[in-house]
């Protein structure tokens, strides 16, 4: 079999609050009021291209690691939620450290915005993904071919119901568009820690124009502050 190699166009950009890769929910779906834009790339902004999108409550988006470093093939990674510590195939995890960088996200289908400056304009909920990444396909999501009642996740699911109670004191809550406070607190119970968390430090997290300082304490989150970044 020849070694072929191709070229992936980019038919799509992101854009939401998530300006750095701390803080990004884990896995789609994890802050479903979270809210994001997908941009056409000017190649593609036929508004045919999108013709019957309506009609899907969620979609597939797959997507370049685009920030995450070229690297040697390695078969194992580190998977974050088994403590970074722990080794497990590249196949048998979704770190971006893969031999593509191609990533996989289902999101909800909010609105289809019809622009005149950027063309039909994808609204999503519950992305995963950095500002900014390049989308390189979007396909529906089918219920009756993609959801399996019976599926099982591995070692992922031992951490399905992992969440942290925040507590935003209300004067710095308020320093948050009223738009963006679900989906923001979303993020936080999701625990944007790294992997060797410590309780008791404090953390920062960019949040679209805002710094949010945390500390995590017995499995509460505690916002310390608000700043503008």
């Amino acid at each position: 079999m020849k070694n072929e190699t191709f070229t992936i166009t980019p038919v799509a950009y992101i854009h939401n609050d998530f300006k750095e890769k701390f803080g990004i929910p884990r896995q789609s779906g994890r802050a479903p009021s979270a809210l994001s834009r997908i941009v056409f790339a000017e190649g593609y902004r036929d508004e045919s291209a999108v013709r019957g999108i309506e009609g899907f409550s969620h979609l597939w988006l797959l997507f370049s690691f685009s920030q995450t470093p070229e690297k040697n093939f390695s078969p194992t990674v580190r998977p974050p939620r088994l403590g970074g510590n722990e080794r497990v195939g590249v196949f048998a995890s979704r770190s971006p450290f893969r031999p593509n960088r191609i990533g996989l996200s289902c999101v909800e289908l909010i609105a289809v915005e019809k622009t005149e400056r950027e063309g039909c304009v994808l609204v999503v909920a519950g992305a995963d993904l950095l500002d900014g990444t390049p989308i390189v396909d979007i396909k529906p999501y089918l219920p009756f071919a993609d959801c399996k009642k019976d599926a099982v996740g591995g070692y992922a699911q031992r951490h399905e119901n992992d969440r942290l109670q925040v507590s935003f004191p209300t004067s710095l809550l308020e320093k948050i568009p009223t738009a963006k406070r679900e989906g923001l607190k979303e993020c936080l119970a999701d625990d944007p820690r790294p992997s060797y968390q410590e309780d008791g430090r404090i953390y920062g997290m960019r949040y679209g124009e805002f710094e949010i300082r945390f500390t995590v304490d017995n499995g509460i989150l505690t916002v310390l502050n608000v700043d503008n970044a």
